[in-house]
């Protein structure tokens, strides 16, 4: 199988809480839209400290990860993201990886939002097709 690329809007998640509090306008949301490479064995979102910046994105904490030539590496976790993909989103906090420019869409934001590889068509489809359910818990 190909690598597999698609196009998604990342936003920050706090700029969002705020515009649905009144506090700032749409406008005012920190948001950019990116080509990922979809990794089905990265466990989250990755992006990269330009990405982080453009949104404005706040240091959480640290993780240790271990990439996928086995090398470990501790990385820098931000403050929750907003995954857009279609009609279909997520958010979640994202890894950032130092001298690593792709965005990677990991494991928990395609479970998150119910999204598999095609490998045939080589792009990424809904698990229970295109139809999503809106649910709250």
């Amino acid at each position: 199988m190909g690598m597999v690329f698609e196009t998604i809007t990342l936003k920050n998640a706090g700029d969002v809480a705020n515009t649905e509090r009144g506090y700032i306008s749409e406008q005012e949301v920190r948001k950019t839209t990116v080509n990922a490479l979809v990794d089905t064995g990265a466990f989250t979102l990755v992006i990269s400290e330009e990405v982080r910046e453009i949104l404005g994105l706040r240091i959480r904490g640290t993780k240790r990860v271990t990439l996928a030539n086995d090398k470990r590496e501790v990385c820098t976790v931000t403050e929750p993201v907003e995954i857009h993909w279609k009609n279909r989103d997520t958010t979640l906090p994202a890894i950032v990886s130092s001298g690593w420019s792709k965005i990677l869409l990991g494991a928990l934001p395609l479970e998150d939002m119910d999204l598999m590889v095609d490998p045939v068509n080589q792009k990424l489809v809904g698990v229970h097709g295109d139809k999503i359910e809106s649910y709250i818990l």
